[in-house]
């Protein structure tokens, strides 16, 4: 009794997977009738070539062959209808028909498809159905450099892939700085952060273009990633080619543009007196900046960041160092003037914490003032502010460092005229690194784009 009881349970429990199984291939096929898949019209327009096929035989043939096949079938569908009646067997046999049919289709795409599926479990169903909707998603510009605008871009491909990233190339320092020098290339760090983070394969992309050589003459401290931009600039002529020619290698949602062309460098004037030349330098000098600027001073913009910045549907800046990622881009007159006037929604990215050398004591409308001072007018309508402070382990280290979360005075923020994005987009690791999180963060600013977009 007990073995039957056994089988019992394995019978019922096989015949929930079946259901369970059946259930959802039904699911499947049903997905492939979504709208804006372009399965349905050519479906029809399948059905409509054997159809055409058929008739373009029977004429070509005089209807020989096909007139006994024809009578032969006559004779079948009589004694069908005899035997069942006919408004009974004629759905059926339709719905056979059609089953058969796109039986076939799903299986004949799914076998053509195949190779070309990326490794998974999802269904190609469901990788269509996310392109589409990634593809119809809002046309956002970034803007920024560093680790900053790497972590939005991580979180916003989620939900676009019509996003572009304008990144500085003022960076001289690391590994960009020795490529500078050697090779006279723009630097491409900030450039590379971005192309691992938009590619579909981030985490092994990423791995390997932050890869760095720990031994090797002249190797030794040099990105993968850098070297792989730099020789693809060597081989295209200038990096503007290079990053689309990466940007179809990686396949990479959207696209990732220096901001120019120009050998751009920066310098800046402390409270001190001191003036410092080059991005590096500035953070070291340790002191607070007064006014920051560039050589050439206004260099021409990529004519490909213009036309992106035209046709946004949502312009955001940040987050990243204040003075060394973020204003550098907003130095390019172009860019500048692009972004003043548009007039579509645009969001200020503040960071959580003061970054000793350019920001420390800053407020949230210190880095404002920052902005509209360096561009000589205001250019964004929101700002987002990180509202819970990180942990008393988190602030201890940061504190050993001079660094204190960026304190948001309301009022002084309200007589600017920007509106307050108050929102928790942090993450904060074991050892008490306090970062932006890509998922929370771009969910945020997803929201306040929609509700200001309704708004109007």
């Amino acid at each position: 009794m007990s073995s039957i009881g056994f089988f019992k349970q394995a019978l019922s429990a096989l015949q929930k997977q079946s259901r369970s199984h059946t259930r959802h291939r039904l699911n499947q096929w049903f997905k492939w009738l979504s709208p804006g898949l372009s399965v349905k019209r050519w479906l029809l327009i399948s059905i409509g070539g054997v159809v055409l096929a058929g008739l373009g035989l029977a004429i070509s043939i005089r209807l020989t062959p096909i007139y006994w096949t024809i009578q032969f079938l006559k004779k079948v569908l009589q004694f069908i209808t005899n035997a069942v009646p006919y408004y009974i067997s004629g759905p059926i046999v339709i719905l056979l028909g059609l089953l058969l049919l796109l039986w076939g289709q799903t299986r004949t795409v799914g076998s053509i498809t195949e190779v070309l599926r990326s490794e998974g479990d999802a269904e190609l169903v469901d990788l269509l159905l996310a392109h589409r909707r990634l593809y119809r998603g809002p046309k956002i510009v970034v803007i920024g450099g560093g680790t900053g605008l790497s972590t939005l871009l991580r979180g916003l491909k989620a939900y676009s892939a019509n996003i572009t990233a304008i990144v500085t190339v003022a960076d001289d320092g690391g590994s960009s700085g020795r490529l500078r020098q050697e090779f006279g290339v723009l630097p491409p760090g900030d450039i590379r952060n971005c192309l691992a983070a938009l590619a579909d394969e981030e985490k092994l992309l990423t791995e390997l273009f932050q890869y760095r050589f720990r031994a090797g003459d002249g190797l030794t401290g040099h990105s993968f990633g850098n070297l792989f931009l730099t020789a693809m600039s060597e081989i295209t002529g200038d990096l503007e080619r290079a990053v689309a020619a990466s940007s179809k290698v990686l396949a990479i949602r959207g696209q990732v543009l220096p901001a120019t062309l120009s050998d751009v460098r920066l310098w800046a004037d402390l409270a001190d007196g001191r003036h410092i030349e080059g991005e590096s330098s500035i953070t070291e000098a340790g002191g607070t900046i007064v006014n920051i600027g560039c050589h050439p001073a206004c260099p021409p913009a990529l004519p490909a960041a213009i036309k992106a910045l035209k046709e946004a549907d949502y312009i955001i800046m940040g987050p990243g160092s204040l003075y060394t990622s973020v204003i550098p881009n907003l130095l390019v007159p172009e860019i500048a003037d692009a972004i003043a006037a548009s007039t579509v929604p645009k969001i200020y990215v503040c960071n959580i914490m003061t970054q000793p050398g350019e920001t420390q004591g800053y407020s949230v409308a210190d880095h404002i003032k920052a902005i509209d001072v360096a561009c000589g007018r205001p250019l964004f309508n929101g700002v987002l502010v990180q509202k819970k402070p990180p942990s008393s382990r988190a602030l201890m280290r940061y504190a050993k460092q001079n660094s204190h979360p960026v304190f948001l005075d309301r009022e002084e923020v309200a007589k600017l005229g920007r509106r307050i994005v108050l929102a928790n987009v942090m993450s904060e690791d074991e050892t008490g690194c306090v970062r932006h999180d890509p998922p929370q963060l771009a969910g945020v600013l997803l929201r306040w784009y929609s509700k200001t977009v309704k708004r109007k």
